[in-house]
Order: structure tokens, then C-alpha cells, then sequence
């Protein structure tokens, strides 16, 4: 009968669990009276999502019932570890034998030991110790004087996990002159493998020099392209000069399944292997294990392998419930499953493009995979000799993801869609550049991370100006100009450029399709650019034309000022004394005005066809200056010529008579008449 309070603890995993899938929450702040466990995991939930619910962004991945396993293990172990001494020792290694004997089984691994960590890189480093311990007899009393004379040396493959070897040295308080890259193979075999030959050759170079090779790390399945070294001869080589080989990788989860290859197969002879049965299960926070074979249990403790303490064993527990909650036949159908997602694809997708100049296009390619297909679980991986490639990887996806064959499906015509287009940006990117530099008024832009068919920037004809009046010109016009690209009816992505570009003020052009006219793309960037010029120039003439009509008639008017001065006298301008004298003597005045044409020297010119630089002598401004000056009203007075203002006319009128003058009876209408 199950423990009452096990219950109750399992029956809160489950509500805290709906909570933080519910996606609902409430905030709560920190109180003197504290807080039921409610409003906590509503709190928990909050921090967890932030905004992505507001923004309808990612939400939180589902979590299978192998998966709910693997998280109540962990509120187990808290509430296993204050019990009493003894009984938890008994608990904890029948837990820890438990599952190190259904894992030996499982993976092939005949009278192994297990060490359960949380990082991959944890067991490789307790391994290490292990062996430096094993190789310098008087380690444990000597210390590193012991490594002085005779430098160990630790060798990996160069398609291994960036860093790892960095690491172990770190770890270890090691040099990094103990750490050997092997290449992979250059002229046989596949560029992924390590080369044996070359190692061979390393080896006995070091034990010639007084070195002693301590250990050999090899794949079996690298991460970037998932191929596996030839393990049966690395085997022997470790065999021959008394090293030690651990082996890691994804293709060691096909060892549960009853057909696996003999490159994999020969993985069980190895010293020491690093499982992650967390991603090929799809169990969340569950830890990775190091199988292991020693003969000698007081070393396996020296090293760290081995623990005395019960709390360390319950590292365990939540693989202990998730593997009994599978089952054999379950655990296996997973790993069969993702197996087969490979071979319905026909290959891994990766390596469609390589090269410097094609990274980009790569990228895009796994992005829009990502987006558009996201339970196949693509990434965007750079390998060493291929660049950046695209990865299908559903060993490490499927479980958690849930990936099934119409995933797949999905994906393969996502790929049949997008690699034509590939293909059509690749070879109309050079036509593009070809047909930006026969324009002059257009610079090609080079960007290599650019995914597309490349930048131009417009380039004004006007020489005339300073570097910094010229520099506002260009940002100004090409600014416009991608509103206006943007603004067509085409498929064709414009974009202000990658996020970090050196080239400013540049327009940039997405993925191309097989029926693009390149020459016509460029000719219309070319008429637009120059249209926007065009107008630009006929708007600063305009405002400068404005300027100084401006000025002229306020210098008129000054002009005008000083007359009415010299004709009415001193007292008139008087306030009292001029409404006095104004009444006795009132004054002829006359109203005086000015004109000024907006159009005056300017010629706007029109092109008659797409890429013309022909140009017309007669402009939409001219006309309307003709339709002016037919229907212009001329009126004199005091041998003053006054034009009337029309719709692209300004007229300034002047007025010398004062408010409070008062026009005699007569005069009113003369006076009328003069301001129509």
C-alpha cells in the first residue's frame, strides 16, 4: 500500500505541473505572512513564461507521462533523504544497483559500473582521474610531482565537442601541452573519422619523448555529423600501449535495439562510455551516465566514481522511475522510432551548401526549417570543413519533440520548395553584381552574410555639395527608396540589411525565384533612385526660390516704409497726434503689393520610358506657368505694377494706411477696389 504521504506528494507534482502548462498565473510580492503553495507556483510560472503569453511567442514544452516520472524522482529523492540512516542506505542501493544493472543490460555493457552527473562532461573528468590514478602508482601521496617528470598526454578526435578537451585540462590542473587534436582523415575514409594511422604515429612519438598516453577519447557519432570512428582499431591501439578509451555520442543509443551496426557494436569493448538517456527518452532532468569497468573499488572512490554518502546514490532515482515506467519494449520503440525518421528522409539533410559566401544562405535555409517545420527539430550546426550545414538529429529531438513520420514528410517538401530557390539566389547573384556596376548612379554592396542576392546603395549625381551635406543626401534618397521598393507588388524581399552591416544607408535583396528579370530589378532601382533625386532637387530650389523672395519683399517693404516716412511726415507717425491730423488731412493711401514665381528658373525633367535618361523641354511647372500668365489680371497703381497671386504664387501685400484712419466719403471705394 502506497505511503499516504507519497500520495499527497505526487498529487502536488500533478496540480503544480497544470499550473505551469495552464499558462495562467497571478503575481504575487513577497509578504511578512508568507504564501500558500498556490500563489508560489503561480509566481514560479510567471517568471518562467514573462511575456511570451502576452506576445503569443513560445510556450512551454509538453511533458509526456514518462516525463512527469522523471520530475516527481527529483521530489522524491528530497523527501527519501530525511529518513532514517539505515533504511536509507537500503533504499538507496537497491535504487543505484537497480538501475546500473537494467542499463549494463540495456546498452551492452557486460559487468560495468555507473556514475550518474548532471553535466556530460562530469563523468569524463571523474574517468580521468580514475586512469591517472590507475597509471602513477604513488598519485595519492605525491600528487602532481608525479606528472612532473613524465607529462600525461590525453587524446581526442578534432570532430569532438568544441572544448572538451580545454575542459578536462581545466579540471584536472593539467597543461594544455597534455591534450593532443587528432585530425580527422584527409585522403581515406570519411573526413569525420579520426585518422588511426596518424594517431598510431603520435603515440609512439610521445612514449619516444617520455610522455605517457593516459587516454583516448573517441565518437560514436560525432556531434556536428553524427559519423563514428573506427572503434575496433582505435580498440586495439589502446590495447597495444596501455591506454584507456572512452567512448561518447549519439549512435550509442541504437545498442538497445536488436540490429545494430558493428561500428557501433564495438563500443561495448571500450573502457568507459557516456550515455544521455534524458534526450533519446524524451525525460526531462533526468542525469547522463558513465559506464565504466575497474577492478579496484578504493580507486573508483579516489576518483570520485564512487560515493559513500546515500545522498549522492539518490542521483538516480528519477531514471529509476522513468525506466521502469517504459519498460524495455517502450524504451526501445522510442530509440527504433527515431532511428527510422532518418531512413524515411532519405540521409541527414546537412551539407546541401558549403563554402564561405554560401554560410549564409545555409543559415537562412535552417532558419525557415526551424520556423516553418519545428517539430522536425532542425539546427543550424558550423562544422569545420563544411561550414555551416544544416542538422537533422532526431536521436537527440524526436522523444521530446515528438517527432513523427509526417514531421518528416513536412520537411522534405519544405526542402524540395526552398533548395530551388537556393539554387536560383546562387546563380543570379554574380548577374546581379555585374548589372550594379554598369549602372553609375548604383554601388554594389559585398556582404557575405547576407542571404540573398546581394546591397546596392544610390549614389547621387550632385558634386557640388560637402561631404557631410552629401553624406544626409544619400542616407535620405536611400531611405526613400527602400520605402518605395517595399511599397511593389513582388515577391522579392528589401531589407535595410543585416543587423551588424559595416555599409550604412544600403538596400539589400532577399532570395531570388527562377523568373526574375535581374536587368529589370536593376533598372527599376535605378528610375525610383532617380526620381526621388529629381524631386528632392526641385524641393531644395523651391524652398531656395521662397528664401529669397522672401527677402526681397521684406526689403520692398522696408523700401516702401521708409517712402511713406518721407510723404506724411514725423507727426503723422505720432499716435495722437496722428489720428488728429489724419482726421483734418487724410491721406491718399494706396495699397502697393509684390509677387514672386516659384517656378522661376526650374525645369523639371520627365522620363518617357523605364532606364531613359531622355529628357523633356517642357515641364508640368511650365505649363502651369503659361496657364498663369493667360489668365494673369494686371492692375496700376501709383506706376506700380501689382501682379495678382495664382495657386503657386505668393503675394505679400503692404498696408500704409493706419486702422484708425478714417477714408473719406469717395475715396472708400477707390480704396475697395484697390485691395480686390
Amino acid at each position: 500500500m502506497m505511503d499516504p504521504t507519497l500520495a499527497e506528494m505526487g498529487n502536488h507534482l500533478s496540480d503544480a505541473m497544470k499550473i505551469l502548462e495552464s499558462g495562467k498565473f497571478l503575481f504575487h510580492f513577497f509578504s511578512d505572512s508568507g504564501q500558500d503553495v498556490v500563489s508560489i507556483l503561480q509566481l514560479v510560472q510567471n517568471l518562467m513564461h514573462g511575456d511570451d503569453d502576452k506576445q503569443g511567442q513560445r510556450r512551454m514544452q509538453y511533458v509526456a507521462e514518462q516525463g512527469h516520472m522523471a520530475l516527481l524522482g527529483h521530489s522524491l529523492a528530497a523527501y527519501i533523504s530525511v529518513l532514517e540512516r539505515e533504511r536509507l542506505r537500503k533504499l538507496t542501493t537497491r535504487i543505484l544497483s537497480d538501475t546500473t544493472l537494467w542499463l549494463c543490460r540495456l546498452f551492452r555493457y557486460e559487468n560495468g559500473s555507473a556514475y550518474y552527473h548532471e553535466g556530460d562532461c562530469e563523468g569524463l573528468v571523474k574517468v580521468c582521474r580514475l586512469v591517472i590514478n590507475t597509471q602513477y602508482e604513488d598519485y595519492a601521496t605525491e600528487g602532481f610531482t608525479m606528472l612532473s617528470s613524465k607529462h600525461p598526454v590525453i587524446y581526442q578526435s578534432a570532430a569532438c565537442r568544441p572544448g572538451l578537451g580545454q575542459h578536462l585540462c581545466s579540471q584536472l590542473g593539467l597543461p594544455l601541452s597534455c591534450l593532443c587534436i587528432v585530425p580527422c582523415n584527409t585522403m581515406f575514409g570519411s573526413l569525420h573519422q579520426m585518422d588511426v594511422a596518424l594517431l598510431d604515429k603520435l603515440i609512439r612519438d610521445d612514449r619516444e619523448s617520455g610522455k605517457v598516453p593516459l587516454l583516448l577519447i573517441a565518437n560514436a557519432g560525432t556531434p556536428g555529423a553524427g559519423h563514428t570512428d573506427k572503434l575496433s582499431r582505435l580498440k586495439e591501439l589502446c590495447v597495444q600501449y596501455n591506454m584507456w578509451l572512452h567512448v561518447e555520442g549519439v549512435n550509442l543509443a541504437t545498442l538497445a535495439l536488436g540490429q545494430v551496426s558493428s561500428a557501433v557494436t564495438a563500443a561495448t569493448k571500450c573502457d568507459s562510455m557516456t550515455l544521455t538517456p534524458g534526450p533519446w527518452l524524451g525525460l526531462p532532468a533526468v542525469p547522463a551516465v558513465t559506464l565504466y569497468r575497474h577492478e579496484d573499488p578504493a580507486l573508483s572512490l579516489a576518483a570520485g566514481l564512487t560515493s559513500s554518502q546515500p545522498v549522492e546514490k539518490l542521483r538516480a532515482l528519477p531514471l529509476w522511475l522513468s525506466l521502469q515506467y517504459l519498460g524495455h519494449d517502450g524504451i526501445v520503440q522510442r530509440i527504433k522510432h527515431a532511428s527510422q525518421l532518418v531512413t524515411s528522409s532519405g540521409g541527414s539533410v546537412e551539407g546541401y551548401f558549403a563554402g564561405d559566401v554560401l554560410d549564409a544562405l545555409n543559415r537562412w535555409l535552417g532558419e525557415q526549417l526551424v520556423q516553418q517545420v519545428p517539430l522536425s527539430g532542425v539546427d543550424v550546426v558550423e562544422l569545420e570543413d563544411e561550414g555551416t550545414c544544416v542538422r537533422f538529429n532526431p536521436l537527440m529531438t524526436a522523444a521530446a519533440l515528438g517527432t513523427q513520420e509526417n514531421d518528416v514528410a513536412a520537411l522534405v517538401e519544405k526542402l524540395g520548395e526552398m533548395i530551388p530557390v537556393l539554387s536560383c539566389t546562387l546563380r543570379f547573384r554574380q548577374d546581379f553584381k555585374d548589372e550594379v556596376l554598369q549602372q553609375a548612379s548604383l554601388s554594389y554592396i559585398e556582404d557575405l552574410s547576407w542571404p540573398g542576392l546581394g546591397g546596392v546603395r544610390y549614389e547621387p549625381r550632385t558634386t557640388d555639395l560637402d561631404e557631410d551635406k552629401r553624406q544626409h543626401s544619400v542616407e535620405k534618397i536611400n531611405s526613400d527608396l527602400l520605402k518605395k521598393l517595399m511599397e511593389l507588388d513582388t515577391d522579392l524581399y528589401f531589407s535595410g540589411g543585416p543587423e551588424f552591416c559595416e555599409e550604412k544607408n544600403g538596400i539589400f535583396i532577399g532570395m531570388a525565384t527562377e523568373d526574375l528579370d535581374v536587368a529589370e530589378l536593376v533598372e527599376t532601382i535605378v528610375s525610383i533612385g532617380r526620381d526621388i533625386e529629381e524631386s528632392g532637387k526641385l524641393f531644395e530650389n523651391m524652398t531656395e526660390i521662397v528664401r529669397r523672395g522672401i527677402q526681397e519683399a521684406e526689403l520692398q517693404l522696408q523700401k516702401a516704409n521708409e517712402e511713406k516716412l518721407m510723404e506724411e511726415g514725423v507727426f503723422r507717425q505720432i499716435p495722437l497726434v496722428g489720428s488728429v491730423l489724419n482726421w483734418l488731412s487724410p491721406v491718399q493711401a494706396s495699397v502697393k503689393g509684390r509677387t514672386f514665381n516659384l517656378a522661376e528658373g526650374q525645369k523639371l525633367f520627365r522620363r518617357q520610358g523605364a532606364g531613359s535618361d531622355s529628357v523633356s523641354d517642357t515641364s508640368s511647372v511650365n505649363q502651369l506657368e503659361e496657364s498663369f500668365r493667360e489668365a494673369a489680371h494686371v492692375q496700376a497703381n501709383d506706376a506700380e505694377e501689382a501682379e495678382v497671386p495664382q495657386e503657386r504664387h505668393v503675394h505679400i501685400v503692404e498696408e500704409t494706411a493706419l486702422s484708425d484712419q478714417r477714408v473719406p466719403e469717395g475715396q472708400e471705394t477707390e480704396s475697395v477696389d484697390t485691395l480686390r
